[in-house]
């Protein structure tokens, strides 16, 4: 009966906490441009033996890849500066890489393919929220984000894409700025640097890093103000008046 008792007092007083809590909700769309970078630790011994590993993958920075990203947010905190965002994100990331013909030798023809990576991501920020102008803000984000690889498609180095996690996590720092259209709408853009943390490793002796960088553009509803938070209005100064 008690723990009835405490659980129907959660659930009555759960919509006011959240209302009291919630600071905004959003949708954005992202422009994406991520590589790979590959360090294999033992290129220095390619000289005294012709081990395969040795030579494959070979070290080296891919080139940009361009693609795009989709999400959907919720913004929570009882204060006005720092705040907490949580997302729901869709994610294109990956490589251009060049198409290797020997790579004993290193030899390419010239031609660059696409390693596509699809991710399925729940991101948390520490959101620092403060006024530039009077209805315009600008804040800076940092986070980390817990990734689900949904689907890939490598045409090279399909082995060490194959060995990336199915769950990975990846670091997260953004600067943003929003302005408003309407009394509960506004608009927003924002710079996203998301690193791995920590890199993948493949075949016990080479480590691959992404790094992608994110431009967003999104709207955000937010609850109208209450009047009494309006500095135009009447304010209280006590029975003597």
């Amino acid at each position: 009966m008690r723990s009835l008792f405490i659980a129907l007092t959660f659930v009555i007083a759960l919509p006011g906490f959240a209302q009291k809590l919630f600071k905004g909700v959003g949708v954005f769309g992202a422009l994406t441009v991520s590589k790979h970078e590959y360090k294999n630790l033992d290129t220095d011994k390619k000289d005294t033996t012709y081990t395969y590993k040795h030579f494959y993958p070979q070290s080296h920075v891919s080139k940009e890849f361009l693609n795009w990203g989709a999400g959907i947010f919720l913004e929570l905190s009882r204060r006005s500066d720092i705040r907490w965002q949580t997302e729901l994100e869709y994610m294109n990331k990956g490589a251009k890489e060049l198409l290797i013909e020997n790579f004993y030798t290193g030899t390419n023809n010239n031609a660059y393919v696409n390693n596509k990576l699809t991710y399925i991501q729940w991101n948390n920020y520490i959101k620092f929220y403060n006024p530039i102008f009077a209805s315009a803000h600008w804040y800076f984000m940092a986070g980390v984000r817990l990734e689900y690889l949904f689907k890939k498609a490598a045409s090279t180095y399909p082995d060490v894409i194959a060995a990336f996690p199915k769950f990975w996590f990846s670091g997260d720092l953004a600067l943003g700025y929003e302005f408003p259209v309407t009394e509960k709408i506004g608009v927003f853009i924002e710079q996203h640097w998301n690193p791995d943390i920590i890199p993948h490793t493949f075949n016990g002796n080479t480590r691959v890093r992404a790094r992608s960088f994110e431009t967003r553009v999104g709207l955000v509803l937010r609850p109208r103000k209450r009047r009494i938070d309006d500095c135009n209005a009447p304010v209280y100064k006590g029975p003597a008046y």
